[in-house]
Formats: C-alpha cells, structure tokens, sequence
C-alpha cells in the first residue's frame, strides 16, 4: 500500500491529506456553530492562525517526546520528520485558544465549546491517515475486519501474523459518534448548559475512547508499567468531572449565562 502519490513533480502523503481536510472540517463546523450562537466568524479565522500552528508544533512535541530514543539518536529528523500526538496537539491548540482568547478578552471556556465538536470531527478524520501509513494497530487478530500490514511495517516479535486489530478504524469511528453527541447536545441543549461543559464533555468522552483502545496496542510508552496515555486520559477524565461537579454546584439555581 502507497502512502503516497505524485501530483505533477509534487509528492503528496495521504497522512498529510487527512490532517489537513480534518482540520478545514473543524474549521468549517466552528464557523457554523459561532454564526449558530450569535458570535463574530473573524474570531474563529482570526483564532486558527494561531491555534492551528500551536496545534501542530505541540503535536509533533509530544510525538518526539514519545520516541525519544530513536530522536535522541537522529536530532535531524526531529524537525519536517513524520509523526503527531493528539495529545500534544489538543494541549498546543488549547493553548492557542487561552492565549487569542485573553488577548481579544473573550470567554476562553465558551470559545472552547464551539471548538470542541469540530476538534473531534477533525481527529476522526485524520486517523484514516494512519491507515495509509500502517500505523496504530493493536495485537494480531483473526476477526473479518483486521487489519493486512506489510512485513515491512510489523511490530518486532508480530512478525510471523499478517492481520491486526484496526485500532485507528475504531478510534475514528468513535469519534465521529463523539462529534455527533457533542454537536447534538450543543445544539439542543446548549442553553442549558455552563460555559465549559461541551469542550469538557469532550474531555471525558475521548479519554474514556482512548483509556480502552490503550489496551489493545503494541509497545507503548509506560509510566511504571501503565501506558503513558492511560495516565493522562484518567487523569484528564477525572480533572474535567471534577470541574464540572464544581461548576455546577458552584452555580446551582443560577442560569446559565
């Protein structure tokens, strides 16, 4: 399977493709929900020159940090290399979003919610990047829907199975049930909710996703024999529960604003 395909004397990746067309949908589906809600579309325009490229430097941040061991030993490769972490991307564009937020002295929390839906949407999409590139797949399986990796591209030790758990098929696809959820809830219930609650409904619904699907994968990084990933998703459930147990208490009989 080509990863790739030359367009004239350019070389285009079907990874980059993916990311770049999850991104325009999460744009897209910002700009209907800020006209949705009343609010200025120069600001989600405006928001994406920065958030977008935080985006992308935090994700390609945390992938580093991830394989440090291979970078630490190819420092050329660390910058134009492939690879991203969603993690790192999510933390980079949140940081994008605190900081034109503050600067324009909008709510962050209510900006966050209209990104929200879209972030997901965008995640769901560019996991078919994986695909292209045979990446993140879980253990061997015998199921109809596994997964065919070239030899070239097998875990070390996996090398004698041919078909895998499609872990980026079921990433998506949960995500794009999570976009659906979010989007609905946002647009039915959106009224009645706080400042927070739909970017922190997105919070608690990725990590749980992404808390299971940790299970099914090979070689991970770990923090005393837990995968990395499960650490920050139960941490980040948790921390958004919380939040919103608080606000709402915190805000009990007030309307929402």
């Amino acid at each position: 399977m080509s990863n790739s395909f030359n367009l004239g004397p350019v070389t285009l990746h079907w990874y980059g493709i993916f990311i770049a067309l999850g991104i325009i949908c999460a744009i897209l589906y910002a700009l209907y929900e800020t006209r949705r809600r009343g609010e200025s579309v120069d600001h989600i325009l405006n928001m994406a020159l920065i958030v977008v490229p935080m985006g992308i430097i935090g994700a390609r941040l945390y992938h580093v940090i991830d394989y440090w061991e291979y970078y630490s030993q190819n420092l050329s490769a660390i910058i134009g290399g492939q690879g991203l972490g969603i993690f790192g991307a999510v933390i980079g564009g949140a940081a994008g979003v605190l900081i034109y937020t503050f600067w324009k002295k909008l709510p962050a929390l209510r900006w966050m919610d209209i990104i929200a839906p879209g972030l997901i949407l965008a995640q769901a999409i560019g996991r078919w990047g994986n695909y292209f590139n045979q990446e993140l797949y879980g253990y061997p399986t015998d199921l109809p829907w596994g997964m065919f990796i070239d030899p070239v591209n097998r875990a070390a030790g996996y090398e004698a199975y041919s078909h895998f758990h499609p872990l980026f098929f079921y990433e998506s696809m949960w995500n794009l049930a999570g976009f659906a959820i979010l989007a609905f809830i946002s647009i039915k219930y959106g009224r009645k909710l706080l400042d927070g609650e739909i970017v922190m409904g997105y919070i608690m619904y990725y990590s749980l996703g992404r808390f299971i699907l940790e299970g099914m994968k090979i070689d991970v990084w770990t923090i005393a024999g837990i995968p990395t990933a499960r650490w920050i998703t139960a941490i980040a459930f948790l921390a958004a529960l919380i939040f919103v147990i608080y606000r709402r208490r915190k805000n009990s009989g007030k309307e929402p604003s």
